[in-house]
């Protein structure tokens, strides 16, 4: 395992994260595991897969990451796609799992990798679905990844809308200030320009600067882009992730296809979302 390897250090709520997706990939798998008329292939897509572990900030303790979670699951995936972009994560992920030939590892850009290599092999009409895991580090994810798996109707997705990225580089008070770097990458995020619109209101003040939406209302313009423009059926409110302080630093959005998916996450936010900041 490469020296250079440092574990990403998580806070608390990451890891409520990693039990909300352990709790679903569960039930996930017990459903589909259990379809026989058809018969089901479900395959688990992690596109930031990371180490395998990560380090907690508070107690300094090693946590299986969401690609080792998955792996647990009883019953098992059919398949697992693990991506990351570091070649030292990729190297830390593959001496972790060993060689298992239901496992696909893969080194690169998940926006590249998703989209020409793994997506395709989750087709419909071949009984194929997938739970795909989308949590990139910031506004390192393409709108298309996120389009694509709403058209093609066999995915349910966790995605890390990450507003604290967002409010860092782009949503600033005064939007005129804001590098073009910045906003191509907002506007690569949520797929066009139409951000703007969501998070900055000109008809509610007399001054030029345009007043600044609040986070949760940025959150519900982009929840409205899953249903409307991705094609996702079933998009519950997301889940508010905080850091030590209670601020806000994404939101844990789901999308599905599915009625009966939605019900079992909102089950499980509802069990995870009073447990409060520790």
């Amino acid at each position: 395992m490469s020296d250079q390897l440092q574990f990403d250090e998580i806070g608390y709520w990451s890891e409520i994260k990693l039990e909300i997706q352990k709790d679903y990939a569960k039930a996930y798998s017990t459903i589909l595991s259990a379809q026989k008329n058809p018969a089901l292939h479900h395959i688990y897509i992690d596109a930031f897969a990371g180490a395998g572990i990560h380090l907690t900030k508070m107690a300094q303790d090693f946590v299986p990451g969401s690609p080792l979670n998955a792996l647990h699951v009883k019953p098992s995936f059919r398949e697992y796609h693990l991506i990351d972009i570091r070649p030292e994560k990729v190297e830390s992920l593959r001496a972790l799992i060993g060689n298992r030939p239901d496992v696909f590892v893969y080194e690169g850009d998940c926006n590249e990798i998703l989209l020409e290599k793994v997506f395709p092999q989750v087709a419909y009409k071949n009984y194929k679905r997938g739970l795909c895991i989308l949590d990139p580090y910031g506004l390192d994810l393409n709108w298309a990844v996120i389009y694509k798996a709403g058209q093609m109707k066999t995915f349910d997705i966790f995605l890390n809308f990450p507003v604290a990225d967002m409010n860092r580089n782009v949503l600033w008070r005064n939007p005129d200030k804001v590098d073009n770097p910045q906003k191509e990458r907002m506007n690569s995020f949520w797929g066009d320009g139409s951000w703007y619109d969501a998070a900055y209101r000109t008809d509610t003040t007399l001054f030029e600067i345009p007043e600044k939406q609040t986070n949760d209302d940025i959150a519900e313009a982009f929840r409205k882009r899953l249903k409307e423009v991705a094609g996702f059926a079933r998009v519950p409110k997301p889940m508010p992730m905080r850091n030590s302080k209670g601020a806000i630093v994404y939101y844990l959005f789901f999308a599905s296809q599915k009625n009966t998916a939605e019900n079992i996450v909102l089950d499980i936010f509802k069990k995870y979302q009073d447990r409060g900041v520790s």
